[in-house]
């Protein structure tokens, strides 16, 4: 006899299955289970819908809603909430709008979820006025209610869109109707205010976060710390640091790179020892990410002995330096005017087995250019084994540099003739500077031959 409890035993084991990535052997129960008279009911689909939809395709997803179909079940708003979901996942964000529209058809009432999903789609497709048209439907709505997943889509929607100001007013609103805000509505609300420079509202709703017992995760600290450093206010961001320390937080390689970069970037070089020496002792060793960050900003500042020391250290720290860090350094060659030493490194990164590093020869492209040894970089370009479009505009633009207007226009057409582009301004330079130079009829063939250009794309 088929029993109620029967069928909910099944769609328990077909969950478990499920929720281990086994649909194979939930499909296996199912079957089985019908072979003994056991009838599946809504939540077994959706159950299928669901895990389907997380861990194969949508498409996959929705064959199931027609299995559903076919057995005489008739799919729910859970179904097509699932999908929708599963739609926005996978980054089918027009996909989850037509399910949406689909399921109004169908005659199927959405409930808030529904809604929640359909306004975080619209934030994410670039369509906050219609996303904020749907949030102001369900709160007009006598029959539905925003919950805390509404509140947080439409704060974290608007702050990503740039509307901070009104994000800060939702929360207010939001605190004077009695809600209290979850943890992740203040790091929401902490995240976008930091990201407009707003440090001083960013930092009130740290506070209040506070004041509501709840305890700030090491996310939310090393937010505002960094907003700090990027408003200049260094010693603030420092006393979130130390705060950070005194309640226990464990500071992670990224916390770190936030840190070590303010104090490199303001000079106070002893202090990125004392941190470093610190975080050492809690049993954290810095990252290559963070390395490589130390030995950029050591470059930019023409600090070049002390980004060889961090190398040094990196190898004696037993990491290995990675592509990313050599181009650091050639830069940092380049730009000291070391170009001898930069085409030595790049040899020794093709001894490390290290493959042709584009980034780095566009670089010594460009410093050549730009110290005036046009000739040099011209070879340079010549013994390129790849080349794209920003080798093609560093070239351009620093024969421009050089008044080589007619070189610089045969490698112009030749770069758009390759299927290269090359920007507007650099053409325009090229341009303005044959006319200049009075080689009118060049500037005309290669407005020709750049409007040709732009037309076969």
């Amino acid at each position: 006899m088929v029993t109620r409890l029967s069928t909910k035993f099944m769609n328990i084991c077909i969950s478990s299955m499920c929720k281990s990535k086994q649909l194979l052997k939930a499909e296996v129960v199912l079957i089985d289970a019908i072979k003994l008279g056991v009838l599946p009911d809504t939540v077994t689909y959706n159950t299928l819908v669901d895990a389907y939809c997380r861990f194969v395709s949508i498409d996959a997803g929705y064959t199931v809603l027609n299995r559903m179909k076919e057995a005489g079940i008739n799919p729910n708003v859970v179904s097509y909430n699932s999908l929708m979901s599963g739609a926005v996942r996978k980054c089918l964000l027009s996909k989850s709008l037509q399910l949406f529209d689909e399921m109004l058809q169908s005659g199927i009432h959405p409930d808030v979820w529904s809604y929640n999903i359909l306004i975080h789609c619209l934030f994410r497709l670039g369509r906050p006025d219609e996303g904020y048209r749907v949030f102001k439907d369900i709160v007009e709505r006598a029959e539905m209610y925003p919950t805390m997943a509404t509140y947080n889509v439409m704060i974290n929607g608007l702050c990503k869109h740039g509307y901070v100001h009104n994000a800060l007013m939702l929360f207010r609103n939001l605190q004077r109707h009695g809600f209290v805000p979850y943890v992740l509505t203040y790091n929401a609300m902490i995240n976008g205010l930091c990201k407009a420079r707003r440090l001083a509202d960013a930092r009130r709703v740290l506070r209040e976060f506070c004041d509501y017992g709840y305890e700030p995760n090491a996310i939310t600290y090393t937010t505002v710390m960094k907003c700090c450093f990027r408003c200049g206010r260094l010693e603030q961001g420092l006393e979130i640091l130390s705060e950070m320390r005194r309640k226990g937080y464990t500071f992670d390689g990224f916390a770190y790179c936030t840190v070590v970069a303010a104090l490199v970037k303001t000079g106070r070089i002893e202090e990125v020892d004392e941190i470093a020496g610190k975080m050492t002792s809690n049993g954290l060793v810095p990252d290559l990410a963070s390395y490589n960050t130390m030995i950029n900003l050591f470059c930019r500042q023409g600090k070049f002995d002390e980004a060889l020391k961090l190398v040094d250290e990196i190898e004696k720290q037993g990491l290995k330096c990675d592509q990313y860090t050599h181009t650091i350094i050639i830069h940092g060659l380049c730009k000291i005017g070391n170009f001898v030493g930069a085409e030595k490194h790049l040899d020794y990164m093709k001894s490390l087995g290290f493959g042709f590093n584009l980034v780095a020869f566009n670089c010594m492209l460009d410093c050549l250019g730009k110290a005036g040894h046009i000739d040099q970089a011209v070879k340079v370009f010549d013994s390129m084994e790849v080349k794209d479009s920003f080798t093609y505009t560093i070239l351009v633009h620093n024969l421009c540099r050089a008044k080589k207007f007619l070189f610089a226009s045969k490698l112009l057409v030749a770069c758009l003739k390759s299927g290269f582009q090359i920007l507007r301004a650099t053409q325009r330079a090229v341009i303005n500077g044959l006319c200049t130079a009075g080689f009118v009829n060049e500037a005309r063939k290669v407005k020709s031959k750049i409007r040709t250009a732009r037309l076969m794309r």
